[in-house]
């Protein structure tokens, strides 16, 4: 569905013990956002803070490994991906620039409290646990979806049968929690608990998927369908056919400091559905299913 995809160094499976980081014989190019039409908005420039307007960049935490959302190009340096274009159009609508920096996806809210970053954005679930800590501008609509091996030899049809196996989840996220969660239920219930295995790397996930050492991943419905369709050209991985467990909103993390940041933000994203730019963006990289309508700040 989606033409010219790159196949990145997360999905270089058969390489990663050797410390490979690019597919040499991944010759095609990914799809890019035209950007071009994107001009400062005057108005909501105004509302920045003074030290970032003087700046003129936005410094954007990430964790540059999660396609569709954000991955690095073929040089692997340069990132790309839909998060990537969004908020080099946000930080274009503000007269900014967009500068990232990649880091472990558990040192974002860190790095955000202090003042390392101005915002993260790194596929991360808005949750009123993390609202305590910073402010969300929502911009997308996910939730968990199970990627098991092609032809699921292990016959995982909900997260029920995830019972007594071994699943692969990302450090300090939604899906680690999910994990958790569902292995209390299957002991409850009488079941053998979920074993999880607990990384901050994608493409060791998906070697022990591959290799089954794992029965499944828990990734986030961009992520797991992005892979599933490139992986070894779709023949690696399936994605369960079922709805988005846990579904919920991806925000834009901004220290609650910065509350004129976070309004800034809002009013250029919506600045951007309103002309098609936001539209533009989701189609290109195939994720219209989780486009939103409105801007918000923590959902409200």
């Amino acid at each position: 569905m989606m033409p010219r995809l790159l196949v990145t160094s997360l999905l270089v499976l058969g390489l990663a013990a050797c410390g490979s980081t690019s597919d040499p014989a991944q010759t095609s190019t990914p799809p890019s956002s035209d950007l071009g039409s994107v001009k400062k908005d005057d108005a909501l420039a105004a509302l920045l803070p003074p030290e970032i307007a003087s700046a003129g960049t936005l410094k954007v935490g990430s964790n540059i490994q999660n396609p569709p959302n954000n991955f690095y190009d073929q040089d692997g340096k340069t990132p790309m991906g839909s998060e990537v274009d969004l908020i080099k159009a946000i930080a274009a609508k503000l007269g900014l620039k967009a500068e990232h920096s990649d880091m472990a996806f558990s040192s974002l809210i860190t790095s955000l409290e202090t003042g390392r970053v101005d915002v993260t954005m790194a596929a991360m679930n808005d949750t009123a646990e993390r609202q305590q800590k910073i402010d969300f501008v929502d911009y997308f609509t996910s939730g968990i979806t199970i990627m098991v091996q092609k032809g699921n030899p292990q016959g995982v049809k909900s997260p029920d049968d995830l019972c007594g196996k071994g699943i692969a989840v990302n450090l300090g996220s939604s899906q680690e929690q999910f994990g958790k969660e569902q292995s209390e239920k299957c002991k409850a219930a009488g079941k053998p608990e979920v074993t999880l295995s607990v990384t901050d790397s994608d493409t060791g996930n998906q070697n022990q998927l591959r290799t089954g050492r794992v029965a499944a991943i828990l990734n986030d419905l961009p992520t797991a369908v992005y892979v599933a369709k490139t992986a070894g050209d779709g023949q690696y991985f399936e994605v369960v056919p079922l709805a988005p467990i846990n579904g919920g909103p991806y925000g834009i993390g901004v220290a609650k400091k910065n509350a004129k940041l976070s309004e800034a933000i809002k009013g250029a994203l919506q600045s951007l559905i309103d002309d098609g730019t936001y539209e533009k963006i989701v189609t290109t990289w195939d994720i219209k299913q989780g486009a939103i309508t409105k801007a918000t700040v923590n959902g409200k």
